[in-house]
């Protein structure tokens, strides 16, 4: 049994085995401010926590990220989104994108082709404050922007060139717009 490092023992132990069956990036670890979002065993979209994360109105969320995957016609077998801090997200980052950089999110695919979309999204909550304060934005709006970013990568959308980086930029805009009508 593999564990991730950093997180305290004295905490939850957290298991998730796709359906898919490949190996998720966690294979098991110890969470310290674990919290299972799920209303029903049947939840599509889960919250874990290795540093605190002022995210209000969570079921909401959960829900517009099920309206995103079917506005944009794509299935969603099973989403974890992973908030975490710089350090972690650079171990990330080094060992299995071979990046030696800080990064605000880092999206795992673990979904065969054409399956319905299981996935892993780690978020630095770190620079997500950075960034927030970079360009002006609330925090808590910058946090939904990099959730939604997750989100589209899952759908399709890149972000390498600086036309697919404006075309990701919209739709973020366009969703942040819909949700905080």
């Amino acid at each position: 049994m593999a564990f991730w490092p950093g997180f305290s023992s004295d905490s939850f132990l957290f298991m998730f085995v796709p359906q898919s069956g490949k190996t998720n990036i966690v294979l098991s670890a110890l969470f310290t401010n674990f919290e299972n979002m799920q209303s029903s065993s049947n939840s599509l979209v889960n919250f874990f926590y290795e540093t605190p994360v002022s995210l209000r109105q969570r079921e909401q969320l959960k829900s517009f990220v099920l309206t995103i995957f079917k506005k944009e016609k794509k299935k969603l077998s099973g989403i974890n989104y992973i908030f975490c801090t710089d350090k972690r997200i650079l171990e990330i980052n080094r060992q299995f994108l071979q990046h030696d950089y800080y990064t605000d999110i880092i999206t795992f695919e673990l979904s065969a082709p054409g399956a319905p979309v299981e996935a892993e999204v780690y978020i630095s909550v770190d620079r997500v404050k950075d960034n927030a304060l970079q360009v002006g934005a609330p925090y808590y709006k910058e946090l939904h922007r990099v959730i939604f970013h997750g989100v589209l990568h899952l759908c399709g959308y890149k972000d390498k060139t600086a036309a697919q980086e404006q075309e990701m930029r919209r739709k973020e805009d366009h969703y942040l717009r819909l949700y905080f009508k």
